[in-house]
């Protein structure tokens, strides 16, 4: 035995230098085949040289080439033999090429790191003998696995499990291919999202240079011509834009599609103010026909209500009457029932909730409709002034008195503040603008002092103390915000001596208020004709 060779079974023996298989390059399918053909050669001169005697079996070695043409059979499975011994070796080194088999070596003999070096020497120095002594000496173990396997000799590819894992896995292994085309996808799906956005973006930014532009060269048939038949009312509410505009007209049967008139509106300089209103347009108009009836004052159909501050309700409601064209029976029915329109439980008529202003009523508005618009204007006012809900109707009251007997604007506060310095004293109003309205007459208010002595007229102040049963008129802005921020001062008195200009002079005792009213007769004998 080589004394180099450790009898040591104790002893880790160290793994053989071998060339490794993962630092060359791969086998080809023809390699792998040539190397099978080769061992199978080898294999066959071995067994010949280690005939058995004639009494014992031959075992028919199959060196038949598996790529000559012929019934095809799988390889054989791997045994748990193989399995086992080949889990126990070590991979780092890999040997190429056939593994000599001694069928004659029974024992499995440790194998000293002097051996392993040995072999390593002979291989890099090309000793082949060697080389197959040294190999023999360290996988005797799977030539013992494989004589003794009956899986070993099946098919005649070999006894050991390496050599079988060679043949049976190596050669038909097909080559990894590199995926190409994966990245070629990648980049492609990335040009076309790029480009994608590019001309989204360019369209978003130049869509109305490219809709003209698409007109003119493929110029569709989306519009009527001429000014149309027939008649239309159509109606622009607040808020409406050119967009709604376009497709309510289009909705109407004004224009033959959106596009046609919005597309006209995009070439307005300067922009087109659109204002509510009722128009009277025409079936079938083109588009350029339908700006201009809408551009013009003479399509919008007017049903206009002016109701000026102070008017009382029964001139008001004449007034809505009128405006609307709706019988006045059917509007003073209407305004029969206050408790509808969400007045306090005090109001018996809608007297001081009619709010003054500049109504214009769609065609076909109901007289409903009509007077709930005036009232929740009211509303609007007095929340506007600061009034609180349950302060509504005495508020309302002396406003009322407050826009029949003031003049110049300015005076309005002062006039206030005389009437609540008074109610504040525990004095009678003595407004005769209350005294007029009782007697049933709204348009003026100078009393006669008979009419100032009827203690019969519920409106009378100069016979009743306090507010009078209910307001005189439907007071304006200027009236509310008097009443809710009254001026500061003294005055118990005043007395509008110019009735042409409106002139007012407030007093606070009573000699001052009787040069006053003395300024004020004479005014009146200067001026007749003013009541």
């Amino acid at each position: 035995m080589d004394p180099s060779l450790s009898q040591n079974p104790q002893e880790k023996p160290e793994p053989p230098v071998f060339p490794a298989v993962n630092r060359q390059q791969p086998l080809t399918r023809r390699e792998a085949r040539q190397a099978r053909e080769a061992e199978e050669a080898q294999a066959a001169q071995h067994a010949q040289a280690q005939q058995p005697p004639a009494d014992q079996p031959v075992p028919v070695v199959d060196t038949r080439n598996p790529q000559t043409p012929g019934p095809w059979t799988p390889p054989p499975a791997e045994t748990p033999s193989n399995r086992e011994t080949l889990d126990g070796l070590d991979f780092d080194s890999v040997v190429t090429g056939p593994v000599a088999v001694d069928a004659a070596r029974s024992e499995r003999e440790p194998v000293g790191a002097a051996a392993r070096h040995e072999a390593a020497r002979g291989a890099a120095a090309g000793d082949h003998g060697r080389f197959d002594d040294s190999a023999h000496a360290i996988f005797a173990s799977l030539a013992d696995d494989g004589a003794d396997s009956p899986d070993a000799s099946g098919g005649g590819r070999g006894a050991s499990p390496l050599a079988w894992r060679q043949q049976n896995y190596l050669s038909h292994e097909p080559p990894k291919r590199k995926r190409r085309w994966l990245k070629r996808l990648v980049i492609t799906l990335v040009v076309i999202l790029v480009l994608g956005g590019l001309a989204a973006g360019g369209f978003m930014a130049f869509q109305p240079q490219v809709a003209a532009l698409v007109a003119k060269v493929m110029p569709q048939n989306n519009d009527y011509t001429g000014n149309g038949t027939g008649s239309v009312t159509f109606t622009i509410k607040s808020g409406d834009d050119g967009s709604a505009i376009a497709t309510n007209l289009q909705k109407a049967g004004v224009t033959k599609s959106y596009t046609a008139f919005y597309s006209l509106l995009l070439h307005q300089q300067p922009q087109i103010v659109w204002q509510p209103g009722v128009f009277k347009l025409a079936k079938q108009m083109s588009a350029k026909a339908a700006l201009a009836a809408l551009q013009d004052p003479s399509s919008r159909l007017q049903n206009t209500a002016v109701i000026p501050e102070g008017t009382a309700e029964k001139d008001a409601l004449q007034t809505v009457a009128a405006a609307t064209k709706l019988p006045l029976a059917q509007v003073q029915q209407a305004a029969a029932n206050p408790a509808d329109f969400g007045l306090p439980a005090q109001a018996k008529t809608l007297e001081g909730f009619l709010f003054p202003a500049t109504y214009t009523f769609a065609p076909g508005i109901t007289a409903h409709d009509a007077i709930k618009t005036m009232v929740d204007r009211s509303f609007q006012a007095l929340d506007q002034a600061g009034v609180p809900v349950a302060d509504r109707w005495n508020d309302v009251i002396l406003a009322s008195i407050v826009q029949r007997e003031a003049g110049l604007k300015d005076d309005y506060p002062k006039v206030a503040r005389v009437f609540l310095n008074r109610l504040a004293q525990g004095w009678d109003l003595q407004s005769d603008a209350t005294v007029a309205y009782g007697t049933g007459h709204t348009d003026r208010v100078t009393t006669t002092d008979a009419e100032r002595a009827d203690a019969a007229n519920p409106y009378n102040t100069y016979a009743h103390a306090g507010l009078p049963v209910g307001p005189i008129s439907n007071p304006g802005d200027l009236a509310l915000n008097a009443v809710t921020h009254p001026a500061d001062g003294t005055w118990m008195y005043f007395v509008t001596w110019n009735l042409k200009t409106g002139e007012t002079i407030f007093s606070t005792t009573q000699a001052e208020h009787e040069a006053a009213v003395a300024k004020w007769q004479q005014w009146m004998k200067d001026n007749p004709g003013y009541e």
